[in-house]
């Protein structure tokens, strides 16, 4: 595989949970969790990217590699873009962008999603996705839901139920035997040229309804490619339901 960096955005000031990446699990802050399984990837070097300075006196017992980045990006994709221009990268450097919420993030879905873009070199970004087999998280907002192409590529994304199944939900919420849903995983991987363009674009109509940053690019005619998961992608932390949950299972023995 050719190099890459991993880079983990972690917005101190989150809407839904304030404070989440320093939120204690198994005695340690959450990014710090994502910081050494994003160091278990193939990653030449892995970058945290946060807006406060709390978040970086707490990884200095770590040893990690901390940038102290504005505080008014729209998107943790328009941050790494700030990212790779403070490191000088070049325009085909690729970075992957490991969620600061996904503290059981697999380290294989960072290798795999970086491979993803360099097998396809006319998509300007890579991410995964993985079957939904439950009622609940097809209509959970928080779970995003991508259609793809047969092409692999996505055609759009929205945390509404995509597709509609216009005959069965008419009468019954059910899902049907069929690989149709795809829950987004939020593991992206673009090159340092794009990221340039992008932080120049103003969030588009779409992406400010749906809170999803991949919509700027489809909004802008560029190509995503989405891959399946090659293993179980374990959901990252929005809620504090979800800090519970993730809080019990890094609890039992091998909790990573």
């Amino acid at each position: 595989m050719q190099e890459f960096i991993a880079v983990i955005p972690a917005r101190f000031a989150s809407s839904r949970l304030p404070g989440k990446p320093l939120a204690e699990i198994a005695g340690e802050p959450m990014v710090a969790h994502v910081w050494r399984q994003a160091r278990q990837s193939a990653a030449a070097r892995v970058v945290v990217a946060t807006d406060d300075r709390r978040v970086v006196d707490a990884l200095a017992p770590c040893g990690a590699e901390v940038l102290l980045t504005a505080a008014d990006h729209p998107s943790g994709t328009d941050r790494l873009a700030e990212v790779a221009e403070r490191l000088g990268l070049a325009d085909d450097a690729v970075l992957v962008n490991v969620q600061g919420d996904e503290p059981l993030i697999p380290p294989l879905l960072i290798d795999q999603v970086a491979a993803r873009l360099f097998d396809d070199p006319d998509a300007s970004i890579a991410t995964l996705a993985e079957p939904i087999s439950d009622v609940d998280t097809l209509f959970n907002p928080n779970a995003v839901k991508v259609v793809r192409a047969l092409s692999g590529r996505a055609l759009y994304f929205s945390r509404a139920p995509i597709p509609w199944d216009r005959d069965a939900f008419a009468h019954r919420p059910e899902l049907l035997e069929t690989d149709a849903w795809l829950r987004h995983i939020g593991l992206y991987a673009y090159r340092a040229g794009f990221l340039a363009e992008y932080r120049d674009w103003a969030p588009s109509p779409l992406e400010r309804l749906e809170q999803l940053e991949q919509l700027r690019a489809l909004h802008h005619g560029h190509a995503i490619q989405v891959a399946l998961a090659r293993v179980p992608h374990p959901a990252g932390v929005d809620t504090e339901e979800d800090l519970a949950r993730v809080r019990e299972l890094m609890q039992q023995p091998g909790g990573h």
